[in-house]
């Protein structure tokens, strides 16, 4: 008989292999370590880290799974979250092209637009784990085999998905302070181009990969 303890080792190992894996929150959580600094950087790891929550939970009680059996449900989902993450990677390729960014001192109306800012990386991490149906394809397959039968199908699928976000940070965590021991050399202008360049092509990749994906 498989145990909760049993199931949430085996899901840690499942889980901490997929984090590892470089990818699109990856991407996005080094981008803001580089062109935004530590906070805003963990912020993004934080908004991410609640999608998958959400994710956990809808696998865990049905959502994902009318996600995978309705064909229209998962076009919309599809359609949007490609859309979002072309628009988020046209963007980024537009500050790397115009060069906007650099090196200059900090005035109290950029302060101003940062501590914003900080708001809006949460959410663009939220927004960027939420409208990628994949991550719920991968939920609704896989979390479901780690609940114990006779357990609550919420509860384990929400601690489930704590365990990946856990890791999920210290992973973030690495790559945050990894950036932050460079941090002389990735606040040169060209750097910071090369990164907005760097991820705004994989943002639009992945959500031109997903628009023309099938399922």
């Amino acid at each position: 008989m498989v145990t909760l303890t049993s199931a949430v080792l085996s899901f840690a190992v499942v889980a901490g292999l997929l984090t590892i894996i470089p990818g699109l929150d990856t991407a996005l959580v080094l981008r803001s370590a580089v062109r935004h600094g530590r906070r805003q950087a963990f912020v993004t790891a934080l908004g991410i880290g609640t999608g998958s929550l959400v994710w956990g939970a809808a696998a865990a009680v049905g959502v994902s799974a009318l996600l995978t059996a309705s064909v229209l449900a998962y076009t919309v989902l599809r359609v949007a979250g490609a859309a979002y993450m072309i628009f988020l990677g046209a963007r980024m390729l537009w500050t790397a092209l115009r060069g906007a960014g650099g090196d200059a001192e900090p005035t109290p109306r950029i302060a101003l637009a940062a501590s914003a800012s900080v708001r809006l990386a949460w959410l663009r991490g939220l927004l960027t784990n939420l409208l990628n149906p994949k991550i719920g394809a991968f939920y609704v397959a896989v979390l479901p085999q780690f609940i114990p039968a006779g357990a609550s199908h919420l509860a384990v699928g929400v601690l489930l998905a704590t365990v990946h976000d856990v890791e999920g940070m210290l992973w973030f965590t690495m790559i945050i302070f990894g950036a932050q021991a460079v941090r002389g050399w990735l606040r040169r202008r060209s750097v910071h181009r090369a990164v907005d360049g760097v991820t705004g092509s994989v943002l639009v990749c992945f959500g031109l990969k997903l628009g023309l994906s099938a399922r």
